[in-house]
């Protein structure tokens, strides 16, 4: 969502919020284009994240609603390079792009990141994404952190244009921030520059 993190992955960098040094694309220009888009289905946090120390953010086609989420117009090596660091591998190899093209999925591996989705067409252009190979009803949810949140939520303003308190409505209802952030706690990190030193305060029932 966060261009900023995007821009981590193809020039290298240290995402604001994060622990991690990206190595960066072989192809290091920015995209052409970007947009806000929608996605049939929605979005779930599960598993730990060691960069961002909560859960990750998956996306999950059958989920009823819609996810909000961005589009970044980037070459077919770029998308094989974010691919490649999202599970923790050197940039450098392409992506055979025939088969999720094909049949809308493909899994490259079991990782968490490595099941290719073709989620339709923008201006000409095939919509990718890559996600886990499980369901949401398959995985135990994991709340995201302050830093996480705020990397997603800034994002979905800039690609949208919402305000801060429609971001923190739309991410509390998510599975794994619901129950954990309310939509107050999530506005004051939003609010608030240092999000390492915010948690949430108790949990809504």
């Amino acid at each position: 969502m966060n261009a900023g993190r995007l821009g981590c992955y193809l020039a290298g960098g240290v995402p604001d919020g994060g622990t991690r040094l990206y190595p960066g694309c072989r192809d290091r220009r920015p995209p052409a284009d970007s947009r806000g888009c929608e996605l049939p289905g929605g979005i779930y946090f599960a598993t730990m994240s060691p960069v961002w120390g909560g859960g990750r953010a998956f996306y999950d086609p059958a989920l009823p609603g819609r996810a909000f989420a961005r589009a970044y117009l980037i070459t077919a090596g770029q998308f094989a390079d974010v691919v490649a660091q999202e599970m923790y591998r050197e940039p450098g190899t392409d992506l055979d792009l025939a088969p999720v093209l094909a049949t809308g999925a493909a899994t490259l591996g079991p990782g968490r990141y490595e099941t290719l989705l073709h989620a339709g067409d923008l201006d000409g252009h095939p919509v990718l994404t890559f996600t886990a190979p499980w369901a949401a009803d398959e995985v135990a949810p994991v709340a995201p952190s302050a830093a996480y949140l705020r990397m997603l939520a800034t994002g979905l303003c800039d690609a949208h244009g919402w305000t801060l308190a429609r971001a923190a409505g739309y991410l509390a209802e998510l599975s794994g921030v619901r129950g954990t952030w309310t939509p107050r706690d999530l506005l004051a990190v939003l609010s608030w520059r240092d999000t390492a030193a915010v948690t949430p305060t108790e949990p809504s029932s």
